[in-house]
């Protein structure tokens, strides 16, 4: 009887052991197609990355070559020879070197009381329910769609008045004081999604207005302020308009947007120095961005969680 149960208990085992076996052959066999579908997707995407960045890619290959293999080569990204000097006309012909100085004045200082000036804002929409606050919402989403250039009569005209016309501190000033709604309603919104508790155990201390800012809402608000920071300094960085109407008589402030005009003659345009210039005044801007990425998409995702 014991070995007659013996062996049952081992064609039962052996039994489930194959039902085991059968129900994992069919998972296993199920995520080939899976993986098939996630390298497919992998190629789409590869495909669209190229796309995306070819004009960055084919800009960097004009750079090294001649105005005449430009235009010879099409879509060539390969130059015949690598013309260094092209970097070279930009930076002292063209004068890039004074314009990139010109650029990072004007862009950082600009940022700065860009941030500033929207966290403050951002701080009291977000935190504060005061009569008219919602009217104040309304306005600030109305002037979104308001034109840029329906403003620069009355900016030349404060401009002028204050005797800052033809100077950095006018291009700061005029570019630092528009209305940056986007970013106040960033801010707005992610300190809304802050507790109440800090805020009152602040005060409970004795803290004021300025200090419970400055000391916890600011700090906490790291990743809305690089998010802001980094839309600033790109708007800032390339800006044309309004550098353009500041430097009309005055070359020297030139900024690299606007100092690209120094490649385009009455008669011919160097294509090649341009392209020279373009890739110097881009570098900046993708350097800052690869180290500042992760508080890009931290802030963004806050502000649309908000």
């Amino acid at each position: 009887m014991s070995t007659l149960a013996a062996r049952r208990g081992n064609d039962s085992r052996t039994g489930d052991e194959t039902r085991e076996s059968a129900d994992r052959r069919p998972k296993a066999m199920s995520h080939r197609p899976r993986r098939r579908g996630w390298w497919l997707v992998a190629l789409i995407l590869a495909a669209l990355a190229f796309l995306w960045v070819f004009p960055f890619l084919w800009m960097v290959s004009a750079s090294l070559k001649s105005s005449g293999e430009i235009f010879q080569g099409g879509l060539n990204l390969i130059p015949e020879a690598l013309r260094w000097e092209n970097y070279g006309r930009a930076w002292t012909a063209g004068q890039f070197g004074q314009y990139l100085l010109n650029t990072v004045i004007v862009t950082v200082v600009t940022t700065a009381i860009v941030v500033v000036r929207c966290a403050l804002a951002g701080y009291v929409v977000g935190r504060y329910r005061f009569p008219g606050s919602r009217l104040i919402i309304g306005i600030f989403v109305a002037t979104l769609f308001v034109p840029t250039g329906y403003t620069i009569i009355p900016i030349v005209k404060v401009s002028l008045e204050l005797g800052l016309l033809n100077s950095l501190a006018g291009m700061i000033l005029a570019l630092g004081g528009a209305s940056n709604v986007a970013a106040i309603l960033i801010y707005a919104g992610y300190f809304r999604r802050m507790p109440a508790d800090l805020e009152e155990a602040a005060i409970v201390d004795g803290a004021g207005f300025l200090r419970v800012f400055l000391r916890i809402m600011l700090p906490l608000s790291t990743p809305v302020t690089a998010t802001v920071g980094i839309l600033t300094f790109l708007a800032t960085w390339n800006a044309f308009f309004l550098p353009l109407v500041f430097s009309s008589t005055n070359p020297a402030l030139r900024t690299v947007s606007v100092g690209m005009q120094a490649f385009v003659g009455e008669n011919s345009t160097d294509w090649a120095g341009m392209a020279a210039a373009g890739v110097i005044s881009i570098l900046p801007v993708v350097v800052l961005f690869v180290f500042m990425q992760k508080y890009f998409v931290e802030g963004i995702a806050g502000a649309v969680k908000a």
